[in-house]
């Protein structure tokens, strides 16, 4: 077992707001700061509306029915 720096319930706390500031530091400092498309925020806007047109996408898929198709098959088997 790895030793405890401070507590084994305040370690990883203090991991998660570790790296939690550096990327802060990361996207905020001039030097080293992503063009703003790159940035976390504009990636994560960016996959969620991919993901929603593509569920969009789906569902429209699935709401194609051929209703005279369903009409004929329901007098068929009356």
């Amino acid at each position: 077992m790895s030793p405890v720096l401070l507590s084994r319930t305040l370690d990883p706390l203090l991991g998660i707001f570790t790296g939690a500031f550096a990327y802060y530091l990361y996207e905020n400092n001039p030097r080293t700061a992503p063009p703003p498309e790159e940035r976390l925020g504009e990636l994560i806007r960016w996959k969620m509306d991919k993901r929603n047109k593509e569920e969009e996408a789906r569902i429209a898929k699935e709401e194609r029915v051929d209703w005279q198709n369903l009409v004929q098959e329901a007098n068929k088997k009356q």
